[in-house]
């Protein structure tokens, strides 16, 4: 059970107030005054929506300026069903914390896109009658339902139950962090099929599960978050990463884009470790790594803006030193790369600079050439080997046609040898993303958790499976690995339909050793507080007798946004492979030279 008490208490930021007060004065409750709990109700919304009611009691939270109003707290109207706080927007005499009030006024129900209503009286006399003292706390346990949580609507509480931080994305821009309780949250259709009764339990499950915790403030980009404590690990900023735990969270619930707690004090934090880089089993290694857009202007130290990734030459440095500490802690064999501008094989192309920086101070890094290409979109896959460790065997083979002449990436494959031991295909992919612009059809948003161009990503894997089968690289070799960024959970349909059609998923075969993904799911990439697998490793079925490891490295996903080249560009933090993208990188190890 998920353990809350309404708090009245001390407080240490600067839009608290201590919980719930008793006036000091000894002037009678107005005759006209009604419960805040009443006004309330037991329901998503409050009973007397239109009506004008007279309501008094303690101002709790102040937030004029974030906001638009304040929240006031009564005694209780004795009913644990009905909250006992309300919303006040700001009205011509807005009172200050600590302070006792009667307010007349219009009770209306408040929207802020979606999950739900903030019950909120729009005032039309407010009067402060006097100062507070503070009333003991009253503990509580409500469940994870969502109607549990609508009898705290506008209250100060204290969560005694642990916090785990599910999304930094907001924390060094607003101030907000989203957490959840009873651990993480994965994408539904990351072990749910698509549309099923289970992907909508688990949808629900992680709304139900889910708390904003806010600032209550409307600073952009503040200098340090006031709840955060001044060492929140060895991120910038205060900045932990996702997995991190927080305790003791104290604050007033608020019900705007879902409920958040407005923040009164600063929380204790047990912060995430980073984790060392993997050492895989097997004599060959093959990497998997989203670049995130690695474009370098001119290739002369010119050319920025670009029209993705870096902004300026010194971005785009830092970008490449992380990805290079990336990859040298990884030590692959092999690795298929993602997100790489489409610019060519020439001594200024991003693909020939990321390898002379590998090779800088002496290195075997070599990289696969086509022709031209892959594709035509401005990002493109990449193959790049170790020289010493494995050989390509024959050309490499590309496929330009159906979805992948305008929508997914076109794929590389390229048949590599490891001394004495069989041919093996390593062919690099990138489907179509989920972004929706342009989206008609069957591949529109179906409301199914796959979200866009799912049709399309499902046609790219059928044509994939057909073409790895014919054998373009003309090696003859049963043993083939689909390495990179489908953009898909490991439960939608493409992955589901590769898998049908004789693919095996490395993480999936390996997790029965339980130190690769201990009490967890594998995941690469978080999206709205949800973690789940866009990358994949799949193995034909005699590539997948060979494997012996699989790994995500976390480094990216659950590292804060203002870790990354785009935000910091010190010498230090272009040392370390820290949020040098947002998919985490994965490694696969193989027995490959019998």
């Amino acid at each position: 059970m998920l353990r809350i008490a309404t708090l009245i208490g001390t407080c240490a930021l600067a839009a608290c107030v201590p919980g719930a007060m008793r006036e000091k004065t000894t002037a009678p409750p107005h005759p006209d005054a009604v419960a805040i709990g009443s006004v309330q109700g037991r329901g998503a919304t409050s009973p007397r929506v239109g009506q004008v009611v007279t309501v008094e009691g303690a101002v709790v939270g102040h937030y004029v300026g974030a906001a638009g109003g304040w929240f006031v707290q009564d005694g209780g109207d004795g009913d644990p069903a009905t909250s006992d706080g309300l919303f006040v927007e700001t009205g011509n005499r807005d009172p200050k914390l600590q302070q006792r009030v009667r307010i007349r006024g219009r009770v209306v129900e408040r929207d802020f896109g979606g999950r739900g209503t903030l019950t909120t009286l729009e005032p039309l006399q407010i009067d402060v009658i006097g100062r507070a003292a503070p009333l003991a706390a009253t503990p509580a346990a409500p469940t994870f339902q969502t109607d549990e949580w609508e009898r705290y609507e506008g209250m100060l509480l204290r969560i005694d139950a642990p916090l785990t931080i599910a999304s930094t994305r907001q924390l060094s821009a607003s101030g907000v962090l989203v957490a959840s309780f009873d651990g993480r949250s994965y994408t539904p259709t990351e072990y749910a099929a698509a549309g099923s009764d289970a992907y909508r339990s688990a949808a629900e499950s992680n709304a139900r599960r889910r708390l904003i915790l806010d600032d209550g403030l409307d600073a952009k980009d503040p200098p340090r978050v006031a709840y955060m404590p001044p060492s929140a690990g060895p991120q910038q900023a205060g900045v932990p990463r996702t997995g991190s735990i927080v305790r003791n969270a104290t604050g007033v619930l608020d019900q705007r884009g879902g409920y958040r707690l407005q923040l009164t004090e600063p929380v204790r934090l047990e912060a995430a470790p980073r984790p060392a880089p993997p050492k895989v089993d097997g004599n060959v290694s093959i990497a998997s790594l989203n670049l995130e857009n690695l474009f370098n202007g001119d290739g002369k130290g010119g050319g920025f803006p670009t029209q993705r990734g870096a902004k300026t030459s010194r971005q785009y440095a830092v970008q490449l030193s992380k990805l290079v500490a990336t990859l040298r802690a990884l030590n692959p064999d092999i690795a298929a790369l993602m997100e790489l501008e489409n610019d060519g094989y020439g001594p200024d192309s991003a693909l020939a600079q990321l390898v002379a920086a590998l090779n800088d101070g002496g290195g075997d890094w070599r990289y696969v050439e086509t022709k031209r290409g892959p594709g035509s979109d401005d990002i493109r896959v990449g193959l790049i080997y170790r020289s010493t460790r494995v050989e390509p065997v024959g050309r490499p083979a590309t496929l330009t046609t159906g979805p992948f002449a305008s929508h997914s990436r076109a794929p590389l494959a390229q048949a590599f040898r490891a001394g004495r031991g069989p041919v093996f295909v390593v062919a690099a992919n990138h489907f179509k993303s989920k972004s929706c612009s342009d989206a008609a059809g069957a591949d529109a948003d179906q409301n199914d958790g796959q979200s866009c161009w799912n049709a399309t990503r499902t046609r790219s894997a059928e044509l994939l499976d057909r073409w790895l089968k014919a054998d373009p690289t003309r090696s003859s070799t049963p043993l083939i690995v689909i390495a990179g960024d489908l953009n898909a959970y490991s439960q939608e349909d493409p992955l589901r339909r590769l898998k049908t059609l004789g693919w095996w998923d490395s993480f999936r075969a390996i997790r029965r050793d339980r130190r690769h993904f201990p009490g967890e799911r594998p995941y690469s990439y978080i999206y709205d507080g949800q973690m789940g697998s866009l990358d994949h490793l799949l193995l034909s079925g005699a590539m997948a007798q060979r494997l012996k490891d699989a790994f995500f490295w976390h480094i990216n996903s659950d590292e804060a946004d203002n870790v990354g080249y785009q935000d910091d560009i010190s010498a230090e933090n272009a040392a370390t492979p820290w949020r040098s993208s947002d998919h985490d990188p994965a490694i696969t190890g193989f027995d490959l030279r019998r």
